[in-house]
């Protein structure tokens, strides 16, 4: 998909950065990068009317504001026509912090982000069970996560 979207190796370097640190000025990355901050201004507009880079988003530690569980959660859907409908009605619900189409054992895979294991079964118990279309539901309860990143999207042949 980069390829149609011609992106060269500075786009590259840009998105890397912004990804190691979205607050990062334009003037001090186009330093590190050996361009002007101009530059990196015109290209982040450019990425971002090409709908690459959309927005930047404040990193929370959840744990520090006292939400203590993170779940995830497989669903099965009584038919995989009902997925855009189902996943309306999961967007309402606003502990559930990621959806996504699966392939494999369940039609859906959840993200869900509680304050404790009460929170969770009142969202297992008294949101998800009244979704029309979801047929069963299957928990797992993170112990810890291990990390978290992104994806390093420079492409060495540039």
């Amino acid at each position: 998909m980069a390829a149609k979207l011609n992106l060269d190796k500075l786009d590259h370097q840009i998105i890397d950065a912004m990804l190691e640190n979205a607050e990062i000025s334009y003037a001090e990355l186009g330093k590190k990068l050996f361009v002007s901050g101009g530059t990196i201004h015109v290209r982040i507009k450019k990425l971002q009317e090409m709908g690459v880079v959309k927005g930047t988003k404040l990193k929370v530690d959840m744990k520090a504001l006292g939400y203590d569980v993170i779940a995830f959660i497989g669903i099965y859907l009584e038919k995989s026509s009902l997925y855009d409908q189902v996943a309306k009605e999961l967007q309402k619900i606003p502990e559930i912090v990621r959806v996504n189409y699966t392939t494999g054992n369940y039609s859906m895979f959840a993200e869900v982000v509680c304050k404790d294991i009460n929170q969770l079964k009142i969202i297992l118990h008294d949101e998800l069970q009244k979704i029309k279309g979801i047929e069963r539901t299957e928990t797992l309860i993170s112990l810890e996560e291990s990390f978290k990143r992104n994806v390093v999207v420079s492409s060495s042949g540039l």
